[in-house]
This record gives C-alpha cells, sequence and structure tokens, in this order.
C-alpha cells in the first residue's frame, strides 16, 4: 500500500492528545517515499481519524479539502489549549514541506496558534475577564427569567384550562337549564344568560391580569437585585477603587435607616405583611372564581394562621395558598423576633437604670463615694416629717451594684425611696433622664481619691448643670476638696452653687475639739437631723420686738440670728438684744423639727446678774501634729489665729524639713508673720514606735493625728495609719504616766476646765493630752468610739451632715461658714460658775437672759455625772438646781 494510503486523513481531533492538521503531516502526491518517511509524523496508536474505503481517492480528496481540513485543525488547538498548553508554531514550520498547499494555511496560523499573542497587558486581561464574568452573569439572570416565564405561562395555561372547563361547565349547566325549560309551557327569557356571560368574559380578563401583576410584582425584586449587581460590576477597576459599589451602597443605606429610625423595624414588616397581603389577594382572585375583596380577606388569613389554606381545592389555590402561608409564617417570625427584642431591651433598660425619672421636688446626688451611706441617712431622717421623700443618685456604676450596696447599709430609710440610676453627670442626655431641672437639690460628691482631680470634675459637673436649657429648680451643694478650688466653683456656678470644703470643714473641727474638747459630740448633734438643727422662719407677729425677748418666745427652741432684710438678706448670727425685729426678718433658730416650735406669749423671767466676771484664759498651749496633711498651712493659720501667744506647734510627719518650708511657702503660707506660736519640725514615721519615743508625748496638751497625704487617696489605707499611730501615742504615754504621775497630778489642765469635769473623763490616762483622732470611712469611727481608746473621733460623716443640712436649706451655710471660720462667731464650752452659785437654783431661761449680758446665746448644757450633752433643751421654765461640775454650750465671738 502506498504512503499515502496508510495516513488517515485528519477530520477530527483527539481532545486528550490532539494531533496536528493534516495539511501539515500529508505529502503531495508526486513525492517520494523517501521524503513522506522523513516529513510524516509517526501515526498515533488510538486514532478515531476514519480510514477512506477508496485508496484512489485518497489524494485528490485531500488536494480538495486541505483548507477546510485546516481551519478544523486550528479550532481544535485553540480547544486543546486549555487543556496543554503547547507551542505548535515551530513543529508545524519544521514539517512543512513545499509540495504543501500553504497559501490558504498559512495566514491562519498566526491566529489561533501563535504563543506571542498570549502576553497581553494585565488591563486587557482583567477587562476580559470581567467582561466574561458579567456575560455568565447576564446568561443566569436570562436563564432564570426564562424559567420564571415558562413556569409562569405553564401556571397560566394551566388556570386557563381550568377556566375552560369551568366555562364548558358553566355553558353545561346553561343548556340542561335550556333543555328544561323547553319542556315547560311558559317561556323564559334567555338575555340573562347571555349578559351573564358578557360579565364572565371581563373577569377572566380581570383575572389573568391580576395573575400577571402578582407574578410581576414577585419577580421585581430578584431582578431589581441583579440590576444592582450588574452596576456594581460594570463599574471600571479605577472607580471602584475611589467610590464604593452599588450594593453596598444600598446595605448602607438600609442598615442607616433601621438604625437610625427608632420605628423602621416595625414599619418594614408592616409593609411587608401589607405587600404579602395585596400580592397573595391578586394571586387568588387570578386563580379563583372569588371577589378581589374576598380574596384579600383570604390572604389575610393565611398569613395570620398557616393552617387555613388547608381547605383550599385545585392546584392552582392550593400552590398560592401555600405561598402565602409560607410568607406569614415568616412575618411573624420577624414579628415575633422584634417583640422579644423590645421586651428584652425594655427590661434589660430597667434592670440598668436607663429608664427616666419623672418626679419632681426630689433630691438628686450626683457621684457615689463612702459619704453616700450616712448623706442617706440624714435625708431620710429630714423628709420623715414630710411623710418620705425621694432621693434619686444617679453615678457611673451598674445599677444593680448601687441597690445592692445601699441595701446593705444598716440604717432605715423612714418611707423615703432611693432610686438609682446609671450615667454620667457630664451628659446633658443623662441628666435629663433623672428630671434634673425638677428638682429642689442637687448634691454633687467629691470622688474617693485625688482632690485635685475630684474638684476638676466637680467643676465640669457646674458646667454641665448651668447649660441645662429648662433651667434649675433648685440650687446645687458641691462637695470639694480643696479651698483654693472654691473660687472657680463659685465663679462658674454664681448664685446657684453653695460649696462644702471637706477638708477644710474637717480641719477647722479638729481645732475646735482640740482646744475645746467635747465640741465634737455637739457638732455631731447641730450638724445631725436626728436631734435639733437650724431652721429659718418667718414670724410676723414678732415684728417690733427686741431680740432678748425673742429668745424667750419659744418654748421648744432656741432663736440665735437673724436674717435681716435691711442688710439684705444677710444672716446676722447672734446680735445685740437692742436688735428690733422689723417687716421680713425671719429667725434663726435650733430646733428638733421645722414643725415642731412656735413663738408664745412672752413669760416673765427674772434676770439677775452674773456671779463673776469671764476671765480669757491666756495660757500658753503645745500642740503636736502627726502627719501632713494639703491644706496643711490652713491650719497652722487658724491655730496661729486663736492660740495665746508664746505656744508651740510641734510637726511630726516624714517630710523633710527643707522641703516643709517650701511646700508651706507654696501653699500661702508665710512663717515669718506668724505672731502666737512657734513652729517645731520633727521628721520620723508615726507607725515607728522608736520614732514616736523621741518625742516628748506626755508634755502636749492636745495631739492631733491627721490623715496622712501619702495615703489620702485610699481611705482604708490612712485610717488603718492613723489607728496604728494612736495606738502607739496611748501605749507610750501609759507606760510613761508612774514617773510623773506627781507632776500630772499637782500641775492640773490649763484653761477653764475643772480637774473633775465631765470633760476631763474624757482626758487621756496621763490626764494631760486630749487626742483627736481624724477617721475617713465611718465605721472606722464607729469601731473606734465604741472601744474609746480615743478621746475624739472627727470622720466624713459631718461632712455628709453638712451637705444634707445645706441641701435643705442653703441658707444654713452662711451660718456654717461664720462657725468654722477664725472671725465671727463660734461655739464655746463653759464652765457653769460663769453663770450660776453654788447650790443656786434657777430655770434655763434665766441662766439664758444672764448668758446675754455677756452677749453670749446660751443651746444647751452638759451635766457632770452624764456623758452627753442636750441641746435645746425641754423645760426651759422649770427650775432645778445646778452644779459647778456643769457646762454650758454658746454661741460667742471669738476669743
Amino acid at each position: 500500500m502506498d504512503s499515502n494510503e496508510s495516513s488517515p486523513p485528519s477530520v477530527s481531533r483527539d481532545w486528550f492528545f490532539p494531533s496536528p492538521s493534516p495539511s501539515f503531516t500529508q505529502p503531495s502526491s508526486s513525492s517520494s517515499s523517501h521524503r513522506h518517511h522523513l516529513h510524516t509524523p509517526p501515526s498515533r496508536r488510538f486514532s478515531t481519524y476514519p480510514k477512506p474505503s477508496n485508496p484512489s481517492a485518497a489524494g485528490p480528496a485531500l488536494r480538495t479539502t486541505s483548507s477546510s481540513s485546516a481551519a478544523s485543525s486550528h479550532r481544535d488547538l485553540k480547544y486543546a489549549g486549555f487543556s496543554r498548553r503547547t507551542n505548535f508554531s515551530r513543529r508545524y514550520q519544521r514539517s512543512i514541506t513545499p509540495e504543501v498547499d500553504a497559501p490558504s494555511v498559512v495566514p491562519q496560523i498566526p491566529q489561533k496558534c501563535d504563543v506571542s499573542n498570549d502576553k497581553t497587558s494585565t488591563p486587557d486581561k482583567f477587562i476580559d475577564l470581567v467582561g466574561g464574568r458579567l456575560k455568565l452573569r447576564w446568561q443566569m439572570a436570562f436563564l432564570v427569567a426564562l424559567l420564571i416565564t415558562t413556569f409562569s405561562s405553564l401556571l397560566h395555561k394551566n388556570f386557563s384550562l381550568h377556566n375552560q372547563s369551568s366555562d364548558l361547565q358553566a355553558q353545561i349547566m346553561k343548556l340542561n337549564g335550556r333543555l328544561q325549560l323547553c319542556n315547560l309551557l311558559e317561556p323564559i327569557d334567555g338575555d340573562d344568560l347571555d349578559s351573564q356571560d358578557s360579565i364572565d368574559l371581563p373577569n377572566k380578563r380581570l383575572k389573568s391580569m391580576a395573575l400577571a401583576i402578582s407574578v410581576t410584582l414577585l419577580s421585581i425584586p430578584f431582578l431589581f437585585l441583579k440590576y444592582v449587581e450588574y452596576i456594581s460590576k460594570s463599574r471600571s477597576p479605577d472607580n471602584l477603587k475611589e467610590e464604593a459599589s452599588l450594593n453596598k451602597q444600598l446595605a448602607y443605606k438600609v442598615d442607616v435607616f433601621l438604625s437610625v429610625r427608632p420605628y423602621s423595624k416595625p414599619l418594614a414588616l408592616l409593609v411587608a405583611t401589607l405587600l404579602l397581603i395585596g400580592v397573595g389577594g391578586l394571586a387568588l382572585f387570578g386563580v379563583t372564581d372569588d371577589s378581589l375583596a374576598d380574596c384579600l380577606w383570604l390572604s389575610w388569613t393565611y398569613v395570620a394562621d398557616s393552617g387555613n389554606h388547608a381547605n383550599s381545592e385545585g392546584l392552582g389555590p392550593r400552590l398560592v395558598s401555600v405561598s402565602i402561608s409560607f410568607g406569614g409564617m415568616l412575618i411573624f417570625a420577624m414579628m415575633l423576633g422584634l417583640v422579644t427584642d423590645a421586651i428584652s431591651e425594655k427590661f434589660d433598660s430597667l434592670r440598668k437604670g436607663r429608664s427616666e425619672v419623672v418626679k419632681k421636688d426630689h433630691t438628686l446626688i450626683l457621684g457615689w463615694s463612702d459619704k453616700l451611706g450616712s448623706l442617706l441617712n440624714q435625708l431620710a431622717i429630714a423628709n420623715e416629717s414630710l411623710g418620705g421623700g425621694i432621693v434619686v443618685v444617679m453615678a457611673e456604676r451598674d445599677k444593680e451594684e448601687m441597690e445592692s450596696d445601699i441595701a446593705k447599709m444598716e440604717f432605715d430609710f423612714r418611707e423615703t425611696s432611693v432610686i438609682c440610676r446609671s450615667g454620667s453627670p457630664l451628659i446633658l442626655a443623662d441628666l435629663k433622664k433623672v428630671s434634673v431641672s425638677k428638682a429642689r437639690a442637687i448634691i454633687v460628691l467629691a470622688e474617693d481619691g485625688n482632690a485635685d482631680q475630684s474638684d476638676a470634675r466637680a467643676l465640669r459637673t457646674v458646667l454641665s448643670l448651668t447649660g441645662v436649657k429648662e433651667g434649675l429648680q433648685g440650687h446645687i451643694v458641691v462637695e470639694l476638696g480643696d479651698l483654693d478650688n472654691e473660687v472657680l466653683v463659685k465663679l462658674v456656678g454664681g448664685d446657684l452653687v453653695e460649696t462644702v470644703v471637706a477638708h477644710d470643714v474637717i480641719g477647722r473641727l479638729m481645732i475646735q475639739c482640740a482646744r475645746q474638747p467635747g465640741l465634737a459630740q455637739v457638732w455631731e448633734d447641730i450638724l445631725g437631723f436626728e436631734n435639733c438643727e437650724f431652721y429659718i422662719k418667718r414670724w410676723p407677729e414678732l415684728d417690733g420686738m427686741q431680740f432678748e425677748d425673742v429668745l424667750i418666745s419659744f418654748p421648744h427652741a432656741i432663736p440665735c440670728g437673724i436674717k435681716s432684710v435691711s442688710c439684705g438678706g444677710k444672716i446676722i448670727l447672734n446680735p445685740d438684744e437692742s436688735y428690733v425685729l422689723q417687716e421680713g426678718d425671719e429667725v434663726l433658730v435650733i430646733a428638733e423639727d421645722d414643725d415642731t416650735y412656735a413663738p408664745v406669749a412672752l413669760p416673765n423671767v427674772w434676770r439677775g446678774n452674773l456671779p463673776k466676771e469671764f476671765i480669757l484664759p491666756n495660757s500658753m498651749e503645745k500642740i503636736l501634729l502627726c502627719g501632713w496633711r494639703r491644706d496643711i498651712e490652713d491650719m497652722i493659720m487658724v491655730l496661729d489665729a486663736f492660740l495665746a501667744p508664746g505656744s508651740e506647734l510641734w510637726m511630726f510627719n516624714e517630710v523633710f524639713e527643707g522641703e516643709r518650708e517650701k511646700k508651706l511657702i507654696d501653699g500661702g503660707l508665710d512663717i515669718e508673720r506668724l505672731m502666737n506660736i512657734t513652729l517645731v519640725h520633727r521628721e520620723g514615721n508615726a507607725v515607728i514606735r522608736r520614732h514616736l519615743e523621741s518625742l516628748p508625748l506626755e508634755s502636749f496638751d492636745s495631739i492631733l493625728i491627721l490623715a496622712d497625704e501619702s495615703v489620702e487617696d485610699s481611705a482604708i489605707q490612712a485610717d488603718s495609719r492613723s489607728l496604728a499611730t494612736l495606738l502607739l501615742i496611748r501605749d507610750i504615754q501609759a507606760k510613761r504616766l508612774p514617773y510623773r504621775e506627781a507632776k500630772a497630778s499637782s500641775h492640773g489642765r490649763k484653761g477653764s476646765f475643772s480637774q473633775g469635769s465631765w470633760i476631763g473623763e474624757m482626758q487621756q490616762a496621763s490626764d494631760k493630752s486630749v487626742i483627736i483622732s481624724e477617721i475617713l470611712d465611718p465605721r472606722t469611727k464607729n469601731l473606734l468610739s465604741m472601744s474609746r481608746i480615743s478621746d475624739y473621733v472627727l470622720s466624713n460623716e459631718l461632712v455628709s451632715m453638712a451637705l444634707a443640712m445645706v441641701a435643705e436649706d442653703r441658707q444654713i451655710n452662711d451660718v456654717l461658714e461664720e462657725l468654722f471660720a477664725e472671725e465671727g462667731n463660734e461655739m464655746h464650752i463653759r464652765q457653769a460658775d460663769l453663770y450660776i452659785k453654788e447650790g443656786e437654783e434657777l430655770s434655763f431661761y434665766e441662766i439664758l437672759l444672764r448668758a446675754r449680758q455677756r452677749r453670749e446665746i446660751v443651746i444647751g448644757y452638759r451635766l457632770g455625772n452624764v456623758e452627753k450633752a442636750v441641746i435645746n433643751p425641754p423645760g426651759k421654765m422649770e427650775k432645778r438646781n445646778w452644779s459647778l461640775k456643769d457646762v454650758f454650750v454658746v454661741i460667742a465671738e471669738k476669743e
């Protein structure tokens, strides 16, 4: 057989092993056998090419079909390139012979087989890839639309056949009716039947239109999403880098709408429900014989109850009813989720204290500190006469934690309700949540820790309060930690603000109680609402009466001042006895409650004369300050104003002596201008025994243990340090007492108090020194008071009492400031021999009038055999025998 006959023509290709085109492998008929073996590639083992039946016709057939074979071969190579990238161009060039009819082949080779065309630019490849993907997506969208259209047409055809069968049945029924009518004698009118046919035809068209509209409405969201996706993909890569895609923008707008609008989710659910009912009603109208109104109602029943579709008959009504019921289940599932989320959010808001307080005339406390317990106790006592009150506490803590801590406080709230809310006083929205504009008093508590940071936060809180648009009905009471910041807070708050400097109050009380032991208990009685406190009230029946007569006009109160109209509403404490009350003047009294006192007719009281003149004690004192306070320079200036010339003030702390003078000067103290005291510096640790033993502890008249500045941020550490210092000093004094017993018994205590008075019983075992301890935590104060290891304990509880009193009546702040100041009037402890003689029987009113001869106001007394003083005693007209061991508590000018 000839070589040409042994090579089958290439009419197809192997997909796994593509073979070259016959145009490059078949030689011409005139070529020799040797050339044919050189240029003809080896035949494949598994060839799929058909073998020609006529060998003689192989040559002509090859020549006539060379061009078509070459084109087929190139098409095969294009698809084979995806499975196997092989460069056939060089192989083809080596296999081509001069005898091959190549003019029709050569121009097509570079277009189909040249690998160099693959080296195109990256943007062209990206555009081709995006175009291919978009084309594929559009093909899928077209396919889905075609399926929907086909399904709709089949469904419509089914419904049409059903309608036609119904029409045929109706016609059969009409014909049967006519046949029956033919047997009757009376003729009937067939126009009614014809009119019915004319009416049914438009109804059928309307039902078909309704069905088409429902299918169209269902297809619109899908087509819209496909269109949005197409728009997003059709944008250029440069625009995609600069701008977000359209579907992302739409998703963002929907997210913003659902997040910002409070009623967006229920509104969206309502719109979805109405659309489902409307589309379902149209679909039912198209597949049933019912009216549109009945179909809409039936659609609602399917949405409301998914089991109602069980009674549907026919393929069309059942398919539509099942679809509506499925949509109804989804809608009710979403509705249940929304209702559950709303209820959970509401309960969570109530639990976390986010709900609004709808109250007025309530007391608002902003902040949280250790003073809150005693402050709530005082406010509850103050509101007891009113049948209880409302106290709202807002702090940056969890509501449940605040309620738990308040529940642990061991005192009776006396029908006063305490409402806790979680929020920040620096945010106006949180302030409105607690009805700040309707509160009768606002108390801003200082935070525990650094005083400067606490005062800075209090200043920002005052700024927030003054920024309330509705205005404030009540006043603001601000607790500050540093006296230097008081001016700035008052500058910001103006007339709305009353300040209570906790550090300054405790420091001044410590000095007063050190010089006059027993005064701390008097201050606790006056500042607290449990016993007697200050009240200011207008009494028109007292107009034109002298102040001396006003003193004995209240059997259940003690007048101690006048709020004068002529002085611009200023409170005059301890005025002259010749002062005459004018119209509009108010009387300042000390009483148990604001509704327990009233003036009566002027009684007849014998005045008498004082037994002796009061001689101001001018003895030098020696005082020890253990620890270093932030405002210690203020205490030094107050002591310099109170003490007699030649007194010594020993300062024992861990601050270096050179650094002390620098701190005192920076605080505003001029050491060279101290007139009455001399500073003695000692360096050491107050909790180390050997350091304390280097001091003459038995020689001091008073020892003040201060809460050291180094541990001031922690109340527990400061109290522990003060307690340790107190125990060490008491132990050292007790051990040194036997060696100084004779000297102590002969020396006595200098001042206006006798050796056997009730104040002397509360002095130290050495019968010489009085120790005053500053305790920050009220719980530690209770422990020390029960153990009686210290004479007097001053704690932040007194500050809480002052805050509560100023919150109830802001005018009391002026009274307290004068009583605490180094100038003006203050409280004193006087011995009884200044007012009575031994064995003399007098009433309290008579002693009160005798004290007026020295311009003093007696507000109470302390019997020699009783531990507690009585302020505003009852039975002021009753006479009794007094002892020289008794003492009286008076308000008088500074000595």
